[in-house]
């Protein structure tokens, strides 16, 4: 699956953001637009990530991008979420103005961010799993993640960000996040999305204190505020995998309640690693009745 969309997706493309950063893209298939944003240490470049978007281009334009500091994107000081969201902004103008937004794990946070404040640009939103930590079925993200993160980062211990995400943020054990270091990526099932080496993680590390601002204090184990996404009138679709951890369930049916268009629906059979085929017949659903 990832080799026959990389193969349709047209050559490295540029925009430029608000800031001036440059920001890579992809586009495949045609249609309607649809911009996919990736999670923490995602990049959509990369074939691999190609999964996601490639059961879609059959009947849609899938723009898969870099978010900014990974792959072939650029990155400007100082990182406000805004900025990314400016990002997301200069994708939709560069196709016509207005597109439907998918965002998975930490992407979903931003992907709402950008319905948020873009206002008409985003006629849809789609997330699959946010990790929202709304009670104590587990432990919530520490206060301090994101200052820690930046702290390896700075001293040039990459890897003890790349563990601290896995250990906190994850919820690896630390012996398991021990043994990954020296293993090689597990290879993918088919269709499936391919999961980053260890070095691939520590080169965008440093993003990794991104999406720790995106997620705000949605992680801090208190509910959902009321009106968190108060700019969001757009239809929206939360989806879970029912085979999800228990809290990861709760948030993205927590979200759903709390959007003016929420709606939510569980995937059976899956988890936050999930097999793209499978989510695209709700993904397509959804989409179709909301072409803007």
């Amino acid at each position: 699956m990832t080799g026959t969309a990389d193969a349709t997706r047209t050559e490295l493309q540029y925009v430029t953001s608000k800031d001036g950063t440059s920001i890579a893209y992809r586009t495949s298939g045609s249609g309607p637009v649809v911009v996919m944003v990736a999670g923490a240490l995602g990049t959509g470049t990369a074939p691999a990530d190609a999964a996601i978007g490639a059961p879609l281009a059959t009947d849609h334009t899938v723009v898969d991008y870099d978010r900014r500091g990974r792959g072939h994107s650029g990155d400007t000081e100082p990182y406000a979420v805004a900025r990314e969201v400016e990002d997301i902004e200069a994708l939709v103008d560069a196709h016509g103005g207005r597109a439907a937004v998918f965002g998975f794990s930490s992407g979903a946070g931003l992907a709402l961010a950008a319905a948020d404040a873009l206002g008409a640009k985003v006629h849809a939103v789609a997330l699959y799993e946010p990790p929202f930590i709304i009670d104590d079925s587990r432990p919530p993200l520490p206060a301090d993640y994101v200052e820690r993160v930046r702290d390896f980062v700075a001293a040039g211990h990459r890897d003890r960000a790349v563990a601290l995400f896995m250990t906190e943020a994850v919820g690896i054990p630390a012996e398991y996040v021990d043994a990954m270091k020296n293993a090689p990526a597990p290879p993918a099932a088919e269709g499936d999305i391919q999961p980053p080496s260890w070095a691939d993680m520590e080169k965008i590390a440093h993003t990794l204190a991104y999406d720790g601002l995106v997620m705000g204090d949605t992680m801090s184990g208190k509910p959902l505020p009321a009106g968190l996404w108060s700019g969001v009138s757009v239809p929206v679709l939360v989806v879970g995998g029912g085979e999800s951890e228990a809290f990861m369930r709760a948030g993205a049916e927590s979200a759903a309640g709390l959007l003016a268009g929420g709606e939510y629906r569980e995937l059976p059979g899956q988890s936050h690693q999930f097999d793209p085929a499978a989510l695209a017949p709700v993904l397509r659903e959804f989409l179709a009745a909301h072409t803007g």
